[in-house]
């Protein structure tokens, strides 16, 4: 599900709550606008942000620590409060009576002390009453526009995820920047790696480059254009320089941004094209045409490519969420792609990403991920699949809906570039054995 809800009122609500942040549980639109749906994905859920839209363009909703039921009753809250917003700004309507602050009603949304109620009867409606136990003007608040185009209830989290990081986590963080910034490739022509990724349409490619980027940067940021979509966002090759900081110097590792695979033949990214790519031959920024594979008499195509200008290691990313229902066309592409890379001599690896989706124990803390026994399954039938061994894939967690850097994710990710680069020496290495070998012979 995507959230609605943009990223800087999240963070409105966020920095007023404390160090939390928020995970969807119910959206109308997905789950139906009726009270029952409602009460299967949130009761016992707490605390939570309960969110409505309308058509005039107001945000609105309530807070409420105490978990959601179907029991009839009122339920004390002395920190509920309603809110609204004026433009990013949150305006709060603190609970004047706490001991009506929420009314848990089976056939309704949520449901603020008869004051106000998103869902109301099981209809995409809101009701409301002002000074009832919260006191606010129906056209500050909502416009006096109580039909809904969307409800959501998201769940807060306070615990491990943002508390402040070890000591000893701070500096192996420190210490794996500075072993990337710090590489050299072993070959004296090269003098940046090139990794590419390859992978299914939203399986977080563009988002991997922007989380890595993200770390160098020290904020959150989205240079690479990423999202949710049935086709691939990425249209063009692009080879994307990591800075370390800012006005940093580039970083000694370029990650090239395909279009994503895609199961229907015609569509997404052309083998053809791949092996342009492979051999060094694409230039930055072409636009890829799944019906017509690049001709060497282009514009731009590279005809005698450098070692510095061939992919160096490949990297395939594969949606956690979506490895049991992987289609066979699908399957069978990256089959192809594999034996092809293979017979090129270049390394290989799997990046399995959205892990905190695919298992709650992750979700719940990111440190977590090698403790999941769902993850280590989900390796597993990733690598038979692929056929590739566990100790070539490793399990990452993109920047998604995070406002802040989290240590725990910066470390799988940082860990993840160091085993790319790791690999990419292998590479080297294999080159320099054949030449070795070539040289003997003569």
């Amino acid at each position: 599900m995507n959230a609605k809800l943009t990223k800087s009122r999240q963070s409105a609500i966020c920095s007023d709550l404390g160090r939390v942040r928020l995970q969807l549980l119910y959206k109308a639109s997905v789950h139906g606008f009726t009270g029952a749906a409602f009460h299967q994905q949130c009761d016992h859920r707490s605390p939570t942000v309960s969110v409505g839209y309308n058509d005039s363009g107001f945000v609105f909703g309530g807070y409420t620590k105490q978990p959601f039921n179907q029991s009839g009753g009122f339920v004390n809250d002395d920190k509920a409060f309603l809110f609204t917003f004026t433009g990013e700004q949150l305006l709060k309507y603190p609970v004047t009576g706490p001991g009506n602050a929420v009314k848990m009603i089976g056939n309704s949304g949520p449901y603020f002390g008869e004051a106000l109620v998103l869902v109301h009867g099981s209809t995409p409606v809101a009701y409301s009453s002002p000074g009832n136990y919260y006191n606010f003007t129906a056209a500050e608040m909502h416009g006096d526009d109580l039909d809904l185009t969307e409800c959501e209830v998201y769940q807060l989290y306070t615990d491990t995820y943002y508390s402040s990081p070890s000591p000893r986590l701070c500096r192996k963080r420190e210490e794996l920047i500075e072993s990337i910034k710090s590489y050299k490739p072993t070959v004296g022509s090269v003098t940046r790696a090139r990794v590419l990724l390859i992978g299914p349409v939203g399986a977080g490619k563009s988002s991997f480059f922007n989380s890595v980027n993200s770390v160098f940067r020290g904020h959150v940021t989205s240079q690479a254009i990423s999202g949710s979509s049935s086709t691939s966002l990425t249209t063009q090759f692009r080879s994307y320089s990591v800075k370390a900081g800012r006005e940093g110097k580039p970083l000694p590792i370029i990650l090239c941004d395909t279009m994503g695979l895609e199961e229907s033949k015609g569509a997404g990214l052309d083998i053809d094209d791949l092996n342009s790519i492979l051999k060094g031959h694409l230039p930055d920024c072409y636009q890829f045409n799944p019906s017509a594979p690049l001709h060497p008499e282009a514009h731009g195509y590279h005809k005698s490519p450098g070692l510095k200008d061939k992919v160096h290691c490949v990297v395939y990313v594969i949606d956690s969420c979506k490895i049991s229902i992987m289609p066979t066309g699908l399957e069978e592409k990256l089959d192809a792609i594999r034996r092809k890379v293979n017979l090129m001599g270049i390394p290989q690896l799997v990046l399995l990403t959205k892990v905190d989706e695919a298992c709650p124990l992750v979700k719940e803390d990111v440190r977590n991920i090698y403790k999941s026994g769902y993850i280590k399954e989900m390796m597993q039938e990733v690598g038979s699949r692929l056929g590739v061994p566990l100790s070539c894939i490793i399990p990452v967690k993109n920047y998604s809906e995070e406002l802040e850097l989290v240590t725990d994710c910066d470390i799988l990710l940082l860990s993840a570039v160091i085993q790319m680069l790791r690999f990419v020496d292998n590479y080297f290495d294999e080159l320099s054995d054949r030449m070795s070998h070539m040289q003997t012979k003569e």
